[in-house]
């Protein structure tokens, strides 16, 4: 489990990497990964300092740091 975590967080940060930012809810879409895959992975970046997020209204969004 933690390698697909691992894996993801990898996917979600090459995603960024090209984008400024995206909404965290199309995130498992994007990167073809269970929702809850996706969040652990978020989280994994998050603890490492990498991605910052911000909330504009009801939508969040991810971006790199």
């Amino acid at each position: 489990m933690k390698e697909v975590i691992g894996q993801t967080a990898g996917k979600i940060w090459n995603v960024l990497r090209d984008n400024e930012e995206i909404s965290v809810s199309s995130l498992p879409k994007v990167v073809n990964e269970r929702q809850a895959i996706v969040y652990q992975s978020l989280g994994w970046l998050a603890r490492e300092d990498k991605i910052k997020y911000e909330t504009k209204g009801k939508k969040t969004t991810v971006s790199l740091v």
